[in-house]
């Protein structure tokens, strides 16, 4: 009689060593037979460290049967809000794993490497022309890395400019992405937080309150992580600027605006992309990434190093005159940056706007689904993401945005960003971004309508939820707080 096949819980249960048996490879190493060389410290070498013991086939099965458990964009609707996780094309991979550019070394002479390296100088070129900042590193790793490149470049022309020690804050809007006040505390500065008016812009009032000769910068998200248009940012800009202070955008949302909206234009001194959101590089998984930073006239001598230049007889690596220095090894994460440049040229500036113009139609699209089954804060049309609350499904039936986010696992879609942004009660934060279809984006409103029906009518299903994924609910709080970092054996491993 053949065995039932285990469940879904059953199967997340087994780590590799519960499978196999002693003695079992799923390789043959050769036995060494040269000199041993002793470890410098004894105490290294352990001999009660069990290692599992697979067979190749069993190690194939055990890795198949994880990756069926994880989820990403290539599962399902992913509408994880304020981080865009689209689809990522994968002509884009075949572009990075050329072997001209994936075994080219990055210490190579330059005359070897004049394809990479006009490649990247194309791409410093269409952000800047995009952005509207035609100055541009590709040096940062990351979108967070970005922003603390902006904000050390502000720091170093304050000081060419005498003005450091007097300018030591920065202004930063309650609806910026999180990242912002930290970068600009990492970078030195006092942060002056700055309340969303009632409309979800930037309270105009209180900047022109808190502008004087002591503010550094202002760190604005534009469009918001409220999925809003920053109302008014133009003559904000202005205020900054006669103010002596330089003005941020972090450009994380500018999937909602390429090709539409250039920083350059409306005001904006520097600014960084998060390559992995507007130009559908890999996203998650701790990198790599790419945060390249663009920036005006003034603010190029500061760029981190290096940034690729048009030299006499070749394109080369230069360092700006008053660089603030290296932000990683070699030349940034060059095989996310060609994915960035794949898509970019392949779809164009007519292809990039309608990129734009997709995701703000399919935002608007749930936010009118979900509309008077959820309270929306900011009862306005969106750009790329919309921000809902869970706050009377929590007055009314106890059921918080956590439970309503897990219950979604159960039906079969990745859980939006919850609790975030801050400034709004049970936040609810979906992007559907513009590579998903119509069907999709109303299955998933189909779910969380269903969900807010189901929290009136069985709220304990809401309490308990996931069940049918691989892991029930975890004790989050604990494991934050006590992790357990090494597998421990138990007497019936």
């Amino acid at each position: 009689m053949t065995a039932p096949r285990p469940s879904a819980a059953d199967a997340g249960a087994r780590l590799s060593f519960d499978h196999g048996a002693p003695g079992r490879r799923a390789v043959d190493v050769p036995r060494w037979t040269g000199v041993q060389t002793p470890l410098p410290d004894a105490a290294l070498l352990r001999d009660g460290v069990r290692l599992p013991e697979l067979s190749q086939g069993e190690l194939v099965r055990y890795y198949t049967e994880l990756s069926v458990m994880n989820y990403g964009i290539d599962s399902g609707t992913y509408p994880l809000g304020s981080c865009t996780m689209k689809y990522n094309p994968k002509v884009n991979e075949l572009i990075a794993s050329a072997s001209g550019f994936a075994d080219a070394h990055p210490l190579a002479p330059i005359d070897g490497m004049q394809g990479t390296l006009r490649t990247l100088l194309e791409l410093q070129r269409g952000l800047g022309e995009l952005t509207g900042l035609p100055h541009v590193s590709l040096a940062p790793a990351a979108g967070a890395q970005g922003e603390l490149a902006g904000a050390l470049m502000i720091a170093a022309a304050l000081d060419a400019r005498g003005e450091l020690d007097q300018r030591r804050r920065i202004l930063v809007p309650d609806s910026a992405h999180g990242t912002n006040p930290a970068t600009a505390a990492m970078a030195g500065f006092n942060v002056t937080q700055i309340p969303t008016a009632a409309d979800g812009s930037l309270d105009r009032a209180t900047v022109e309150r808190e502008l004087d000769d002591t503010v550094a910068a202002a760190m604005v998200t534009v469009p918001n992580t409220l999925g809003l248009w920053e109302h008014g940012i133009e003559d904000v800009a202005e205020l900054i600027h006669e103010a002596g202070a330089y003005l941020y955008a972090d450009g994380a949302n500018f999937n909602a605006i390429m090709g539409r909206a250039r920083y350059g234009d409306l005001g904006f001194d520097v600014a960084h992309l998060n390559l992995h959101k507007s130009f559908s590089t890999p996203h998650g998984g701790g990198g790599p990434g790419a945060g390249p930073v663009c920036c005006s006239d003034a603010l190029a001598p500061y760029l981190p190093t290096p940034i690729v230049a048009e030299g006499d007889d070749a394109v080369q690596l230069a360092a700006p005159q008053r660089s603030i220095g290296r932000m990683q090894q070699f030349h940034g994460n060059v095989g996310v940056l060609l994915r960035a440049y794949a898509y970019m040229r392949a779809l164009g500036l007519d292809g990039l706007r309608a990129v734009s113009g997709q995701a703000v139609l399919n935002a608007n699209y749930l936010r009118a689904l979900l509309h008077g089954h959820y309270d929306l804060p900011y009862d306005r049309p969106v750009l790329h993401e919309v921000v809902f609350s869970g706050s009377r499904q929590k007055r009314e039936h106890g059921v918080r945005t956590y439970d309503i986010a897990k219950r979604l696992i159960d039906h079969g879609f990745h859980p939006p960003t919850v609790y975030f942004p801050l400034i709004v009660d049970e936040a609810l934060m979906l992007e559907p971004t513009e590579t998903e279809p119509p069907e999709a984006i109303e299955a998933l409103a189909d779910a969380l309508i269903a969900i807010a029906e189901e929290s009136a009518s069985d709220s304990d299903a809401l309490h308990s939820a996931p069940h049918d994924a691989p892991i029930g609910r975890l004790d989050e709080t604990t494991a934050a707080r006590k992790p357990i970092l090494r597998w421990t054996p138990t007497e019936e491993s």
